[in-house]
């Protein structure tokens, strides 16, 4: 269909701001040009401060959409070939997907502590064992490897060091091997856990810390959130194709 001129206007300000364009967003335009410029001027905050460099931005959205949580792969498609055109090497790109698969321990840094409490109110447990040897070694390779050690895992290595032990390992390949920048990979970490489709309060404050520790300014942090606020938009660019077809359906014509 033909647009009009505030349609294209806005196609055009789209495109200018954040350098894509799809049928999706066509789509979008055709059914509510008002909505897509509120989401266009809603989503360019942090490409217009930059704080982050634009590789940068794309690896955060990378996370957020490949994080097991939310698993929107059009957007990781999309994140994927902008990252690869600003000079984001495959390494790189690799190196983020490896920080965000370790989003699963969650089930145990929430379930563990939860076992401990049930485990004590039954009376099966009166306090935490000292560690053995083995233990502490596995602890230390983890806080040499990562670069901390936070309470959260205590209860973890205590239980289950084999498990621990497998974990530090898994975790440590892009810190033992990864080209990014420390402070680069706990922004990863933080786009996932302060995404919508998580809100992991405990990881996001530990890995706010890591990374202002790593030289992050709150500004910088702050953009990594913004990208993350926006995964809202999935609601409709998963949707808005579903209803392009239904109105085209003559069985829902009037």
């Amino acid at each position: 269909m033909a647009l009009s001129p505030r349609q294209q206007e806005v196609k055009d300000e789209f495109i200018r701001v954040r350098g894509t364009w799809s049928d999706t967003w066509q789509a979008i335009l055709e059914l509510d040009p008002e909505f897509l410029k509120a989401y266009a001027d809603f989503s360019a905050v942090p490409w217009r401060k930059n704080h982050l460099d634009d590789k940068v931005k794309e690896f955060i959205y990378i996370a957020i959409d490949a994080a097991a949580t939310h698993m929107y792969l059009p957007g990781v498609r999309q994140h994927i070939k902008a990252a690869l055109k600003l000079g984001a090497t495959p390494q790189e790109i690799m190196e983020v997907l490896e920080l965000t698969s370790t989003l699963g321990i969650h089930a145990m840094n929430i379930g563990v502590p939860i076992l401990v409490e049930v485990l004590e109110e039954k009376g099966l447990r009166s306090g935490p064992a000292p560690l053995t040897a083995y233990q502490e070694e596995v602890k230390a390779e983890f806080t040499k490897t990562r670069g901390y050690w936070h309470s959260f895992w205590d209860e973890m290595l205590e239980l289950d060091p084999e498990l621990f032990a497998a974990y530090t390992e898994f975790s440590s390949v892009p810190w033992r091997t990864g080209t990014l920048e420390p402070k680069i990979k706990e922004f990863v970490y933080i786009a996932f856990d302060t995404a919508a489709t998580h809100l992991y309060v405990k990881g996001l404050k530990l890995h706010i810390e890591n990374a202002i520790g790593y030289g992050a300014t709150a500004q910088e942090i702050l953009e990594v959130m913004e990208i993350a606020s926006v995964i809202g938009i999935h609601a409709v660019t998963s949707s808005v194709s579903i209803l392009a077809e239904e109105l085209g359906n003559p069985e829902n014509r009037p």
